[in-house]
């Protein structure tokens, strides 16, 4: 089963969604057909049609433009949330790795107290502290977030140091900043993009979870968490409202996942634990 999906993975299909999914991204809110934001009480809840490829929701807002508007929101987010874990968790990593002792010793304690809650509980209660909308959305899930990168590059770094080539960068003088740029920086990069990768997927539901309760992107702005709640009390009549922004946020999750254990596998990356 995991060698059919990794041949469905390296075909080109994946190569042409991700480039689409990215053009969506950047320029999908650009081409929409309609305003996103624009009511029209007389084309409300309308069927699938040629002229609203979706139809509308319970505003006469046309569900297209709304989708791709609010891919930026909920997708967008979540690659910028990732991208400042990133940039937090991993030189933190790699210098609690490297140089160990007490700077080791409090970083771990302050990613074990992170790590001791679950992540969406102190996201919720973040975003509640902080009050809804994308930028406290995305300051609530770094705080979540970049601990994972932490451990992670930690864990790799203090297995690295101890090889041989290490203590001989050592005997040449190589000062540790070199030693972390030139030998620990790639052995880390696999790591890195498989639990990236994986990550989407969590983040997109993470940040539309919290749209969903009233925490994020806020009316009328487009965002599939608030898409889907939005049209809960409409189900019955026009299901499209909620099982559109459903399937982009499942669609989404599922290509992450996939792909995330193509790379694990490529990359050969195992499981790891931080060492306390």
């Amino acid at each position: 089963m995991k060698k059919s999906v990794n041949q469905v993975l390296s075909k080109p299909l994946l190569i042409v969604f991700l480039l689409i999914l990215f053009l969506t991204l950047l320029a999908g809110p650009l081409f929409v057909p309609f305003d996103p934001l624009h009511t029209d009480m007389t084309n409300r809840l309308q069927p699938v049609s040629f002229q609203h490829l979706l139809g509308t929701d319970h505003l006469g807002r046309d569900i297209f433009s709304r989708l791709l508007t609010g891919a930026r929101a909920t997708v967008g987010t979540a690659f910028a949330a990732i991208f400042i874990s990133i940039c937090l968790g991993v030189p933190i990593g790699l210098i609690s790795g490297f140089f160990g002792g007490k700077l080791d010793r409090i970083t771990m304690r302050l990613i074990d107290a992170v790590m001791a809650f679950p992540e969406y509980i102190v996201a919720i209660v973040l975003s509640g502290l902080l009050g809804p909308g994308l930028m406290n959305l995305i300051l609530a899930v770094v705080t979540v977030k970049w601990v994972s990168y932490a451990r992670l590059v930690r864990s790799t770094v203090f297995s690295e140091k101890q090889r041989d080539y290490i203590a001989l960068a050592k005997l040449a003088g190589l000062k540790p900043l070199s030693i972390l740029k030139k030998h620990l920086t790639p052995h880390i990069l696999g790591h890195v993009s498989v639990l990236m990768t994986l990550d989407i997927g969590k983040t997109v539901l993470m940040i539309a979870a919290l749209s969903y309760i009233g925490l994020g992107a806020q009316p009328p702005y487009p965002e599939w968490g608030a898409m889907l709640n939005e049209g809960r009390t409409y189900f019955l009549n026009a299901p499209l409202l909620m099982i559109v922004p459903g399937l982009a946020i499942m669609l989404i999750v599922f290509i992450s996942n996939l792909y995330g254990d193509l790379l694990r596998d490529r990359f050969d990356v195992k499981n790891k634990k931080g060492v306390s």
